[in-house]
């Protein structure tokens, strides 16, 4: 993780009162890179830099700042720091549904149930390979 990746991902953090161990995990899990769009997924969306922030974020991300959608996916897709802002922002949308922030990290990736299930298995995972959760006792 380069300095400016972990300065941006304690900053949201913190902004978003989200765990700084949650947000590597979804890092280590999601595989992004600055400048990087993946796709199309299967509903014509597409995955934006580091965090893998979806497109299906875009238009109420561009109403919120007040720039237009293009501007707005350009901001999530090559700013780092936007990128990891916008991943906290959106964990703390789920957590804040779903007062729980282990549901929350399931519906990062899908509110599917078997989905979301499978994604968390891997966030924590990546988290316990970092160091990052102690092992149950």
């Amino acid at each position: 993780m380069t300095k400016v990746i972990a300065a941006c991902l304690l900053l949201a953090a913190q902004t978003y009162n989200i765990p700084p161990a949650v947000l590597v995990g979804i890092l280590q899990v999601e595989g992004g890179r600055v400048g990087q769009a993946v796709g199309p997924n299967t509903n014509g969306s597409y995955d934006l830099g580091p965090m893998q922030i979806n497109t299906i974020w875009v238009p109420q991300l561009a109403n919120f700042w007040g720039v237009s959608e293009q501007t707005a996916m350009a901001w999530i897709k090559d700013d780092a720091c936007t990128n990891m802002g916008v991943s906290a922002w959106i964990l703390r949308q789920h957590v804040n549904s779903t007062n729980s922030l282990s549901t929350a990290i399931g519906h990062y990736h899908s509110k599917t149930p078997h989905l979301s299930y499978a994604y968390k298995s891997k966030v924590v995972s990546a988290m316990k390979q970092k160091g990052l959760v102690r092992p149950k006792r």
